[in-house]
């Protein structure tokens, strides 16, 4: 079902492509942003109908589009994700949404200034698994919510751009505030780095939050074997 509204990709790699195969599944691709000429080619092939740029600026300047999705790597989401809200456009940046937290403040004051849409990619809050426990949560079944703990662990893919909590954390994050409605109130961090100087392989994160409620969030990169694990203990 093609659809009037069109969004462009920024970026084909690993996740560019899950939200390029996505879009153009809905009827919604509209265009995709790469500066890799060989990428362009293999997606001309594949989607013959679609616009294909190497810049940001020649899709804001020839296309047409409702609103954009940034996935390139994080530390450049704000450059670009601020030249396309200042065109006037909806935009949707993968996670890690920045790498610092002053980059994102001044994104969402961007945003509410030029009056668009701006969004981080938390696609893990819409998992089955997760609303069903928010179901849980809500309705009281567990009772009150007391402690809630994440591993996400695997060996590899090991970052060169940022450390292992700014790769994996941001999804626990999202979904222990989807669950307890607030932010934390006092977080403690700790980790090790081991393959590269100053960018941390595993951390261990404490976030507590109001009403009593704790959490913690494993992440590695270095780890024997994969495991996602996501424990919600309630009275």
């Amino acid at each position: 079902m093609q659809s009037s509204k069109k969004v462009c990709v920024v970026g084909a790699g690993r996740w560019g492509r899950n939200h390029i195969r996505t879009l153009y599944e809905l009827g919604s691709l509209g265009g995709i942003v790469d500066n890799n000429k060989q990428t362009l080619s293999d997606f001309k092939t594949k989607y013959p109908s679609i616009s294909l740029f190497q810049t940001v600026s020649d899709a804001i300047k020839l296309g047409d589009y409702s609103g954009y999705v940034v996935a390139t790597p994080a530390e450049t989401h704000y450059k670009i994700a601020l030249e396309i809200m200042n065109s006037g456009c909806h935009v949707l940046v993968e996670k890690p949404v920045t790498l610092n937290s002053k980059e994102v403040s001044h994104m969402k004051q961007t945003a509410e200034i030029v009056k668009v849409n701006f969004m981080a990619g938390h696609v893990l809050l819409f998992h089955p698994a997760i609303q069903k426990i928010k179901e849980m949560i809500v309705t009281n079944v567990i009772g009150d919510l007391q402690y809630i703990y994440s591993n996400r662990l695997n060996l590899g893919t090991v970052r060169m751009e940022e450390n292992v909590f700014w790769s994996l954390a941001p999804h626990d994050i999202s979904v222990f505030q989807y669950f307890t409605k607030s932010k934390p109130m006092k977080i403690t961090s700790t980790g090790g780095a081991f393959l590269q100087d100053n960018i941390h392989d595993t951390t261990l994160t404490i976030l507590e939050y109001e009403q009593n409620i704790k959490g913690h969030i494993f992440v590695s990169w270095l780890h024997p074997f994969k495991e996602h694990r996501l424990i919600v203990m309630g009275s």
